[in-house]
């Protein structure tokens, strides 16, 4: 699945593809969001929480996932983390994804912009049931 490539450098990165297998649409610049801070979910060898989910804040999800620990909606400024709120959109890990779709508190996803390496982690069916249908 990650790219070796020497025309990529070997960086260790899957190809930026999405679930359907084309080209992977960027997920969020405003904040800037994944794993990389490309504003797209890509990942790679080095990003072992898989950030690949391109989701919709929502309070709900927010409160679930401080409640697991992960506080999103507190500003970190030494991180460059300005926190998020709802309506943000934001590269999730896929499994936290799951976690909370199990909880009944998934956020809705870009389809577009979620990786296809989610699909190791989440069902294309329960993905395509959260998805944000295109304006």
């Amino acid at each position: 699945m990650f790219d070796q490539t020497p025309e990529r450098g070997g960086d260790g990165r899957a190809p930026p593809l999405n679930v359907f297998g084309q080209p992977l649409k960027p997920c969020s610049v405003e904040p800037l969001t994944g794993f990389y801070r490309d504003a797209c979910c890509n990942t790679g060898r080095d990003d072992h929480g898989l950030h690949t989910v391109c989701a919709v804040m929502t309070n709900e999800f927010l409160r679930f996932s401080r409640e697991r620990g992960n506080d999103l909606s507190t500003p970190m400024p030494q991180y460059g983390f300005p926190g998020l709120k709802a309506g943000d959109r934001w590269c999730l890990c896929a499994a936290r994804w799951q976690e909370a779709l199990e909880a009944d508190a998934a956020p809705l996803v870009i389809l577009e912009a979620t990786h296809q390496a989610t699909l190791l982690v989440v069902s294309g069916e329960d993905l395509r049931r959260h998805a944000l249908l295109p304006s």
